[in-house]
């Protein structure tokens, strides 16, 4: 369960506040996997990095009953200065899991070799979301949320990673950012509408994809 009480959050531009989230008031179900949907700019990654703790609200809180991931396409939890392996070795101190253990599976799943000890400075987007999202599952959670980040890599490795996805969420649930409705309806239940700051929940998924594309063009 994921609760939203009062939640407002806004940014100022060019000396005027835009509202990405305009006193949500919501409880989603449990149990679920959501597609959050929403134009360019609507403010879903700023929603998910909310959930998540990373960024906080301007006003209201999220409340939960269980275990939630960071996004897995943020790359800026990362230190930079750190390797990748560092990295991992302090989420895991965090998380209380078994750290050689979690090392191996990133190290296998990621594929990203040496290049594992290297700076996470130094490495591509790719190659972030690679490490998040090996990472991410590694361990486990209730809820996974998730930006884009199964389309990351080549034909192989996003296969690789729809598959793991896939088998995580016979056990826990996930909200998911993606502008691809085949990766919606794969791995989704119901869904989240976002548009100029209000949330509007959808049992019926195929009801929330055609309210997207509907904002998307322009009839709504």
């Amino acid at each position: 369960m994921i609760r939203f009480e009062n939640l407002h959050k806004s940014f100022w531009i060019r000396g005027r506040r835009k509202p990405v989230i305009n006193g949500l008031n919501l409880t989603l179900p449990t149990g679920k996997s959501l597609a959050l949907l929403g134009r360019n700019g609507a403010g879903k990654s700023t929603l998910l990095q909310i959930i998540a703790g990373i960024l906080p609200a301007d006003e209201g809180q999220v409340f939960t009953d269980g275990s939630i991931s960071w996004p897995v396409g943020f790359g800026g939890s990362f230190h930079p200065l750190m390797s990748g392996a560092q990295n991992v070795r302090f989420v895991a101190r965090v998380y209380g899991v078994d750290t050689e253990a979690l090392i191996a599976f990133v190290l296998d799943f990621s594929e990203l070799g040496d290049q594992l000890f290297m700076p996470v400075r130094s490495y591509s987007q790719g190659m972030r979301a690679r490490l998040g999202f090996g990472l991410s599952m590694g361990i486990h959670f209730d809820t996974y949320l998730v930006d884009e980040v199964t389309a990351v890599g080549d034909a192989s490795f996003n296969a690789k990673s729809r598959a793991i996805f896939r088998e995580r969420m016979k056990k826990s649930s996930a909200i998911m950012v993606s502008h691809q409705m085949g990766a919606v309806r794969n791995f989704c239940d119901s869904g989240l509408v976002l548009n100029k700051g209000e949330l509007t929940y959808y049992d019926d998924l195929e009801e929330a994809i055609d309210a997207h594309q509907r904002l998307i063009r322009g009839a709504a």
